[in-house]
């Protein structure tokens, strides 16, 4: 498997992990632990790196992203985690992701791409991966979004895109604004944990 990771077992969900810029698969493994202590982990590290910094895919500057490779980078996590459901033995029906920043725009782009790619989301500070392309059903998938509402990198205006875009694809979306620019903050960690109980448990 081409992707550099971390697999823990635990119970049948399964925590997708998906880093932000620069971040590494250890970052989210405590945050995981908060939201679902006793899931198991398939935490991966982005292959790409901008100025020494590990990404999930290329952008060609700030908020701009590079389409071509976003598209063969979504397949390439797509791909790993059938082989990974293998290797380990886990249900493929049972992922869930949880990225934050460019962690959550891959998770996103897997969405956009691919008709049941996951059991459902925590998407804190995400942006919309692409536009213009037709959406797979997604019918009662349920998602939560973690934003910003003064967020630098993320618009106000692109969070609600990517909701409305993931509700027209009938997705469950849950949105919870936060006031604190682009950091994760313990708040959005707490309300996506009270999500998680109600929506995947």
């Amino acid at each position: 498997m081409k992707l550099k990771h971390i697999f823990q077992q635990g119970s049948e969900n399964v925590l997708l992990l998906l880093h932000g810029t620069g971040g590494n698969e250890q970052d989210l493994i405590p945050l995981a632990g908060l939201i679902d202590p006793n899931a198991s982990i398939l935490s991966v590290r982005g292959n790409v790196l901008e100025n020494g910094m590990p990404r999930f895919f290329r952008r060609l500057s700030e908020g701009i992203f590079d389409e071509q490779d976003l598209i063969a980078r979504t397949e390439e996590l797509y791909l790993f985690l059938e082989e990974a459901s293998k290797e380990y033995g886990f249900d493929r029906k049972n992922v869930i992701a949880l990225g934050y920043s460019n962690g959550a725009n891959i998770a996103g782009s897997l969405l956009f791409h691919y008709k049941e790619a996951l059991k459902g989301a925590i998407l804190f500070h995400p942006m919309v991966p692409r536009r213009g392309i037709d959406l797979p059903n997604m019918s009662r998938m349920p998602i939560f979004i973690g934003a910003g509402v003064n967020d630098p990198i993320c618009p106000a205006s692109e969070t609600e895109e990517l909701k409305s875009l993931l509700e027209s694809s009938s997705a469950s979306v849950q949105l919870f604004w936060e006031n604190y620019g682009h950091q994760l903050t313990r708040r959005e960690v707490e309300e996506a944990q009270k999500w998680y109980e109600n929506n995947i448990k």
